[in-house]
């Protein structure tokens, strides 16, 4: 069984390596129920998938309740997460992901924050 995990792991990595700079996305975002923090997890990052991503991601929406046995392999401890699987490195992400600038630091869509200044100048435009 582990073998068989080094081996996924290896694969997932050599893909990363092979894809190009409109590569796909795999998200999977860990969620309780109906509750208003996970609905509004669930819209905020369809909202920053679909602005930025579009085309280019596959979204795994994961309920806890209806799926326990995902929680422990994935070392979920917070509810809800975001796991960006590809491309690598995985990252994890944790909260209602209403904070644009780091759901897209997170995804490395953008590699640094713009400073206040500029993104005042940027609305100017």
């Amino acid at each position: 069984m582990k073998r068989s995990k080094v081996r996924d792991d290896t694969k997932a990595f050599e893909d990363s390596l092979r894809a190009e700079p409109g590569m796909q996305y795999r998200l999977r975002l860990f969620v309780a129920g109906t509750t208003p923090r996970s609905a509004r997890a669930i819209q905020n990052i369809r909202a920053i998938c679909e602005a930025n991503l579009q085309g280019r991601y596959d979204l795994e929406v994961i309920d806890i309740y209806q799926h326990p046995e995902q929680i422990v392999p994935e070392q979920i401890v917070v509810i809800p997460t975001l796991i960006k699987e590809l491309p690598l490195p995985l990252r994890k992400m944790i909260g209602d992901l209403s904070n644009k600038e780091q759901v897209l630091l997170g995804l490395d869509i953008v590699s640094h924050p713009l400073p206040a200044k500029l993104q005042e100048n940027e609305h100017a435009v």
